[in-house]
C-alpha cells in the first residue's frame, strides 16, 4: 500500500542575523532518508514530537509535497505526479483542516463530494447510511457545518473521507479536542473499518492511547529519522522497560525472593498483594507465576504492561540505533489488524 525508500524533504528558510539584520538563507531538513512499507490492511501509528517530520511525511504520501530525494509509491502511484488518480483511492483527515463547506448543511457537503469523486449514487447512499449509523450522524445531517460541535464535525470529516471507499485512510490528529464519548465512538468506528473492510490506516497523533487501541504497529520518528518500527509489544522489550506481575496471595506473606528476572518487589495489604517488576527478556509472566506458586498459594494474578508514553519517551532518549534501518519490521503474512 505504501513504499517509501530513502525519502527526504528539505526546505530553504530565511532568517535575520546580526545588528544590520542581514538575511541568511539556510536549508532545514524536515525528513531525512526515511524508509518503510505499509501492507494492505495494516493499522500503523506514525508518531513523534512536534517538528519530528510526521506531517511533512504525510504531505509527501498524499502528493501535497514533492520529495527532495528518495522514492515513494502509494497504491502503486507516484503521489506528486498522479495526484488526481491517487485522490480517488485514498482518504485524508487533517484534524485542523476541513474538507466540508462551512455554510452548508453536512448532508449537502456530502452530496458535493459525491459529484467531485464521481461516486455512483447507489454506492454513495449505501456508504453514507453505514457511516450515519456507526458514527451517529443522523441528528445533525441538516445542520450547517459552522454550527456543529468539534466532535460532530470530526465525525463528519471522517465520513467525508470514506464516501468514495478509499483503500487507504490517513488521519492526522483526528481526535484533537474531542470529548471522551466522541473519541470512543470514533475509535470503535475506525477499528471496525480496519477489521471488517480491511481499510489500511495510517494514524499520526500525540494521543498515544489512540495508537495503543487502534494500531498493532508503531513507527516512531524524531528529527526526521526513523527511531523504531515494529509491534508495541516488541518495542517494550527493546527499550528495557519492566512488566509488572500483580499477585494476590491467599494469606499475608513476606516479600517473595529469589525469583529469576524480578528486579523489584513491592508489598501491599500486609503482604497479601505483591507487585513483581520483571524484565521481559529474562523471564515470562507464566514462568514467574509458576515460581510464585511454589512459595505461596495464589488467589489471583494480573499483568501490568509499561505505559505506551514511557515506551515512546525511552525511544526518544535512546535516539537512532546504529543500524542503517533501525527497527525495520516486516509484516507477517497475516495482516495486522486493530484489536
Amino acid at each position: 500500500m505504501i513504499e517509501a525508500t530513502e525519502l527526504s524533504r528539505s526546505f530553504r528558510v530565511t532568517r535575520k542575523s546580526g545588528r544590520r539584520l542581514r538575511r541568511i538563507r539556510e536549508e532545514v531538513v524536515a525528513v531525512r532518508s526515511v524508509s518503510f512499507t505499509v501492507e494492505a490492511g495494516e493499522a500503523v501509528g506514525y508518531i513523534g514530537p512536534n517538528g519530528a517530520g510526521k506531517s511533512t511525511t504525510i504531505k509527501m504520501l498524499t502528493g501535497i509535497l514533492v520529495p527532495t530525494s528518495g522514492r515513494v509509491r502509494v497504491c502503486g502511484l507516484d503521489p506528486s505526479r498522479q495526484r488526481i488518480d491517487l485522490a480517488r483511492r485514498i482518504g485524508v483527515v487533517f484534524g485542523q483542516r476541513s474538507q466540508l463547506w462551512w455554510d452548508l448543511p453536512l448532508a449537502e457537503s456530502f452530496q458535493l463530494l459525491r459529484h467531485i469523486y464521481r461516486t455512483p449514487p447507489s454506492d454513495h447512499a449505501e456508504r453514507l447510511e453505514e457511516c450515519t449509523e456507526l458514527l451517529g450522524l443522523k441528528g445533525f445531517l441538516t445542520t450547517p457545518v459552522r454550527q456543529l460541535s468539534l466532535g460532530q464535525r470530526m465525525r463528519g470529516e471522517v465520513t467525508a473521507a470514506l464516501l468514495h471507499a478509499p483503500e487507504l485512510l490517513v488521519l492526522d490528529e483526528p481526535t484533537i479536542g474531542l470529548d471522551l464519548e466522541s473519541k470512543q465512538r470514533l475509535r470503535e468506528f475506525l477499528a471496525e473499518l480496519n477489521t471488517r473492510r480491511r481499510t489500511t490506516l495510517v494514524l499520526t497523533t500525540h494521543a498515544l492511547d489512540d495508537i495503543e487501541r487502534l494500531c498493532r504497529r508503531m513507527l516512531v520518528i524524531d528529527r526526521g529519522r526513523v527511531l523504531a518500527d515494529g509491534p508495541l509489544e516488541r518495542l517494550r522489550v527493546e527499550v528495557g522497560l519492566e512488566r509488572t506481575l500483580v499477585v494476590d496471595l491467599e494469606r499475608p506473606t513476606a516479600p517473595l525472593r529469589g525469583l529469576a528476572g524480578v528486579v523489584e518487589v513491592r508489598t501491599e495489604t500486609d503482604g497479601r498483594r505483591q507487585r513483581l517488576s520483571f524484565q521481559a527478556d529474562r523471564t515470562t509472566a507464566a514462568a514467574l507465576i509458576t515460581a510464585v506458586a511454589r512459595q505461596a498459594p495464589i488467589h489471583d494474578v494480573s499483568v501490568v504492561e509499561p505505559e505506551i508514553d514511557d515506551v515512546v519517551r525511552r525511544l526518544y532518549a535512546r535516539g537512532p540505533t546504529t543500524a542503517e534501518h533501525p527497527g525495520r519490521f516486516d509484516a507477517p503474512n497475516d495482516v495486522l489488524r486493530a484489536p
